[in-house]
């Protein structure tokens, strides 16, 4: 038989083995090095979760605008017209006119081409003074009278005779240098009234008189 006695569970332990058994307690420093390991990263994962202020605050951007929308007053639209086909814009629209034929010119008839301007910035009189000497001329002679008379009236009277003479040319398919004019007359316009100042506050009334003027061609052996 052994002498050893079987230990007593409700007897104390001597003060080494408790220094032993708290020794065997204590965390190592590999322990310590993976708890704080850990502790960063928890840390790290409420960083992560918590909400970011710049991105709330974008995500509320959309929300304002929609909100300041909402309060402005919308525009109604308004209706677009609503647009014909183009069979229906055909059937609508009217037939153009036909152009008016050319007169053509019968044989022994006499044919007068006429030209008229009105409201000529001359007077009657000194137009009278140079349509005297073109009156039963031919084309020819008096676009050269026209030309060499130094009077302001001549320019006016030769515009004249070029529209006249494209006149029988385009509507009558008559030929310009085998015409002469037959009728020729200046007629008195209406007159514009002016005024000048002059001496001891009195005033002038100046007459600025205008014309009309008409020339008839016909052919020269009419």
């Amino acid at each position: 038989m052994s002498d050893e006695t079987p230990k007593d569970p409700e007897v104390q332990e001597t003060p080494e083995a408790q220094a032993a058994a708290s020794d065997e307690l204590e965390p190592t420093a590999a322990d310590e090095a993976a708890a704080d390991a850990a502790a960063e990263e928890e840390e790290d994962d409420v960083l992560t979760d918590e909400p970011d202020p710049e991105a709330e605050a974008d995500d509320d951007a959309p929300e304002a605008e929609e909100a300041d929308e909402a309060d402005e007053p919308v525009a109604e639209e308004k209706p677009k017209p609503r647009r014909r086909s183009r069979a229906k814009k055909d059937e609508a629209a009217p037939a153009p006119a036909p152009k008016p034929a050319r007169e053509r010119v019968a044989p022994g008839e006499r044919v007068l081409v006429r030209a008229q301007a009105k409201y000529v910035r001359t007077s009657a009189r000194k137009a009278r003074l140079v349509c005297d000497h073109i009156r039963g001329k031919d084309v020819n002679e008096a676009r050269a009278i026209l030309a060499f008379t130094p009077r302001g009236a001549a320019k006016a009277w030769s515009k004249l005779l070029e529209s006249a003479v494209a006149n029988a040319e385009h509507n009558h398919e008559l030929v310009g240098e085998e015409l002469r004019i037959l009728e020729v007359h200046a007629d008195e316009g209406p007159t514009l009234k002016r005024f000048r100042p002059r001496a001891m506050g009195r005033a002038t009334r100046i007459r600025k008189r205008t014309s009309h003027l008409t020339i008839t061609l016909t052919p020269k052996e009419s």
